[in-house]
């Protein structure tokens, strides 16, 4: 069989508040470095480091922009466009005090510049210069996104300056759609909190809960006040209602012990800087959402020069980086977790990822090796261990390190850790134990959600087409394979599956018309181009089939498909023997795709594995 396969704004403004639901991971770990990024030179003229700029801003390399527009500008200082773009590099890398001096500059030219102006507000919070900040806010630029942000800033800095009469009245400005309520209401609430008026914290802060118990940040905010207040009680009912519904994540677990062994919670905010930096967290977050990645890092890099240790903040702003395909930078961010954040842990399982990713696999082992070392009992570093070496093929030992995580599980609830059966049956397939694959992943079927559709349709897809492959429970295959089109009509490998147990049927025009589907949505894919190849072949369309093989060959197959491919090349198919199906099997109705199928779920850590190919 071939290896399996990895997978990998201000509207809805409860998204400003969410953040990842990721496994707990409450242990914590020393702060690791981490390479220094990548050196860039310079060009040697004006028109080289502008073009390289441009590239690299294309690219979403922040780093090279701004090192090149840096470049830039020194070449054509007078440049007002040349500056703006190298102003918004600037920031993006980080390097805020330059980019604070491009500001300077760029609002003596343009004083509506709204970014500019922005920056320079922020400088003038993070100083305690609150009249000069809202001076700077109230130059920006208009609109629904400017307001909102000029107005949350505008009433931290009279928080800041201690005028909370004042503050609530800027807040209270903001009004709109309902999670425009939500969100007034929970920065209210912390202005309250934070200059002393407790009753109107506790009026702002519970209505922001009751009109959203699933966002954590609010959860957080109401339970931290309500903890702080002499309330225990209700903080504790907050966090677990919404630890029932999204289970174990780490600041949930990390407030509930405490408050279970009788510990204080800090205030969630303890100053007008912090304050604003959520402001801007909240921003960054809801752009990273939307696919927003650049405005999103520029948001959360200045909530970061409020607030460094703000560990969402960072935790999101490496998530982003991730996602902009900068794995090196994301690293360097992750690193600067605070030891004290619940998020800790996380962020160092992430670095040993992260350095799979950048093909530093045995770095990754390594690292997560000693990391497991050092927290043995943790679930989540032993099977994102095992996730890295399932990743570079050392199934037998991530089948090894995935057994000792199931073996932690105790009398935790075996649904919430489905994918380490899921993970352990992949790595018995592929070590050749089938008997122990199958068993696991009939395990990780029976356990996985329903609201977890992706997953569903990646074990039914996997368990099931292993089942054609070795020609076994063909007909139970063949419904399986159809339940997993019908949760995920769109995944090509799915569809591959559900075109090659057509093959094995011997219903070679089923199988091209499923194929055929597969090869549109994953034409790179050389186990769906040989799978074709056979469809077509068998269906007395040799010269296609032909074409399909070779085509499959030059996609790099595993070597052990490759030989196979190099044979039918020479000598096509050999004669047709009788298919392991019933002879009677009538062709089942297609499944009707469903309109608008919902969100997938993915399994955590490496992705999902897909099991296709023959």
């Amino acid at each position: 069989m071939p290896a399996p396969r990895r997978g990998r704004a201000l509207a809805a403004l409860a998204l400003l508040l969410t953040v990842s639901t990721a496994p707990a991971l409450a242990a914590r770990l020393p702060v690791r470095e981490v390479a220094p990024p990548q050196s860039y030179e310079p060009a040697d003229s004006l028109e080289g480091n502008f073009l390289a700029a441009y590239i690299a801003g294309a690219s979403r390399d922040t780093a090279a922009a701004a090192t090149y527009y840096r470049e830039a500008v020194k070449g054509d200082p007078r440049n007002a466009e040349l500056l703006e773009r190298s102003f918004v590099a600037l920031l993006a890398d980080g390097s805020l005090p330059e980019a604070f001096r491009a500001a300077e500059k760029l609002t003596q030219r343009d004083g509506a510049n709204g970014l500019a102006q922005l920056a320079l507000g922020v400088q003038k919070i993070k100083a305690k210069q609150y009249g000069a900040a809202r001076q700077n806010l109230q130059r920006g630029g208009k609109g629904a996104a400017a307001d909102l942000t000029s107005t949350l800033l505008t009433a931290w800095s009279y928080a800041g300056a201690g005028d909370g009469k004042k503050a609530l009245e800027t807040i209270n400005k903001l009004k709109g759609e309902r999670y425009y309520n939500v969100f007034r209401d929970y920065h209210a609430g912390l202005i309250a909190a934070l200059v002393g008026d407790k009753v109107e914290a506790e009026r702002r802060l519970k209505s922001a809960y009751d009109s959203d118990r699933n966002t954590l940040r609010i959860v957080d905010a109401y339970g931290r006040f309500e903890a702080e207040s002499g309330r225990p009680d209700l903080a504790v009912a907050a966090y677990q209602e919404f630890d029932n519904v999204l289970p174990r994540h780490p600041i949930v677990r990390d407030a509930l012990d405490k408050l279970k062994a009788g510990k204080p919670l800090t205030p969630l905010i303890n100053s007008a800087q912090e304050g604003a930096a959520e402001v801007l967290y909240g921003l960054g977050s809801a752009g990273t959402s939307q696919g927003d990645e650049l405005p999103a890092v520029v948001y959360l890099r200045l909530a970061l020069y409020l607030a460094p240790e703000h560990s969402l903040a960072l935790l999101t702003l490496a998530d982003t980086l991730e996602r902009m395909k900068a794995p090196d930078r994301a690293n360097e961010v992750f690193a600067r977790m605070p030891a004290s954040s619940p998020l800790k842990l996380n962020a160092d399982i992430q670095i040993g990822l992260n350095l799979e990713q950048m093909g530093k696999g045995e770095e990754a082992i390594t690292h997560l090796d000693q990391v497991a070392k050092t927290y043995p009992n943790d679930i989540d570093v032993i099977s994102a261990l095992g996730n890295v070496q399932r990743s570079r093929k050392k199934y037998a030992e991530s089948a090894q390190t995935y057994t000792k995580a199931i073996d932690l599980i105790g009398d935790q609830p075996a649904r919430n850790y489905w994918t380490l059966y899921y993970f352990r049956g992949t790595s018995y397939e592929r070590a050749k134990e089938w008997p122990k694959a199958e068993a696991d992943l009939k395990k990780a079927l029976e356990l996985v959600p329903t609201t977890q559709p992706n997953g569903r349709a990646q074990v039914l897809n996997y368990l099931a087409y292993s089942w054609v492959d070795q020609n076994q429970n063909i007909d139970e295959a063949f419904r399986m394979l159809k339940q997993a089109v019908d949760l995920q009509p769109r995944d090509g490998m799915i569809i591959d599956s559900l075109g090659w147990a057509y093959y094995r049927l011997g219903r070679w025009d089923d199988a091209v018309r499923e194929l055929e589907k597969a090869i549109e949505l994953k034409p790179g894919d050389p186990t769906i181009n040989d799978h074709l190849g056979d469809a077509y072949w068998r269906a007395g369309r040799r010269l296609e089939g032909k074409f399909q093989w070779q085509h499959a060959k030059d996609l790099n197959p595993e070597p052990e498909d490759l030989a196979k491919i190099e044979a039918k090349l020479k000598d096509g198919l050999p004669e047709l023997e009788k298919p392991a199906a019933t002879a009677d099997s009538q062709p089942a109705p297609q499944p009707e795709m469903p309109k608008g199928a919902p969100a997938p779920t993915e399994p955590p850590a490496m992705g999902t594995e897909t099991k296709s190919g023959g």
